[in-house]
């Protein structure tokens, strides 16, 4: 079963990252990228995290509006393409962790010119 979820959750990030990319019309969600889905074991609920490149709140509360807003379309046109019984109804959340790995870059740099300074 476990196997199938995995399966089914490769399936929907695909077909959801094409239906951003080609029918979604809305500027709002232009720069963000889908990076992951989550389903629940009865495939009900599909958590779809994605990223953006920008940490500008006003950019990120337009893209989570606009995702919200073609959520019926996209899980209609999901419908469409999946070969499940109940097409999951779709939650997106801010996948974080691409900003954590840059703070984790940015701390690391500042160490390394920390201890060049240190070294001259």
């Amino acid at each position: 079963m476990k196997h199938r979820i995995g399966r089914v959750e490769g399936e929907i990030l695909r077909e959801l990252t094409k239906i951003l990319q080609k029918e979604i019309r809305d500027p709002r969600v232009s720069g963000v990228t889908l990076t992951a889905v989550e389903c629940t074991n009865d495939l009900s609920y599909a958590t779809v995290y994605y990223s953006l490149l920008t940490e500008d709140q006003t950019k990120e509360a337009e893209a989570s509006e606009g995702l919200e807003k073609a959520k019926g379309m996209m899980r209609h046109l999901l419908g469409e393409q999946l070969t499940v019984y109940k097409v999951p109804e779709l939650i997106f959340k801010r996948d974080n962790s691409v900003k954590y790995g840059s703070k984790i870059d940015q701390l690391i740099n500042k160490l390394h010119q920390e201890e060049a300074e240190r070294q001259k």
